[in-house]
């Protein structure tokens, strides 16, 4: 099966999930290290069919070309370096989040960065005016990230995920 390719940047190549990227997407939320920064009560996945059952709830989701989970691929590699999402926010705003998870051995190279700024390009391309992005405050390296991206800091908000968050726009 090939999966269907959303977008690419200069080194990434960022695309539906396949059920073979299954052992890769445990190996990313298996670790507390990923995982602690993510939900309302972080917790690691705990087996390898919690990974295709993850596959297949992030394809569902899919439908709408705009907005999506999608598996970030290293063209060089072909290996899969993270999750990328351009997702409705929770509730019935009709905010947009973009977000990044990142397998460790991605971290440090600008991966969640350029594959974050591609999914706003595809959102903007898309006629999405403002994203936002969600961050727990002490996660330094994301909020690091949003300022790369040029996004404006808004301050700290619990209006989504049961937790207080720091929030960015662009």
């Amino acid at each position: 099966m090939v999966a269907k390719v959303m977008y690419e940047t200069e080194r990434l190549v960022v695309r539906d999930w396949l059920e073979s990227d299954g052992d890769r997407v445990f190996d990313i939320y298996r670790r507390w290290e990923v995982s602690r920064w993510l939900g309302a009560e972080p917790r690691v996945m705990t087996d390898r069919e919690s990974a295709s059952r993850s596959i297949e709830r992030w394809n569902q989701r899919n439908t709408d070309p705009t907005y999506g989970v999608w598996a970030v691929e290293e063209q060089a590699s072909g290996v899969v370096a993270g999750t990328v999402l351009l997702v409705p926010l929770p509730g019935e705003s009709g905010e947009i989040e973009v977000g990044w998870h990142f397998h460790p051995d991605a971290w440090g190279r600008g991966l969640a960065t350029e594959a974050a700024f591609g999914a706003i390009v595809h959102g903007r391309k898309a006629g999405l005016a403002d994203i936002y992005a969600v961050v727990r405050p002490d996660n330094t390296a994301s909020i690091a990230v949003c300022g790369r991206l040029g996004m404006k800091p808004l301050g700290l908000t619990n209006r989504w995920y049961d937790a207080e968050l720091e929030h960015f726009v662009i």
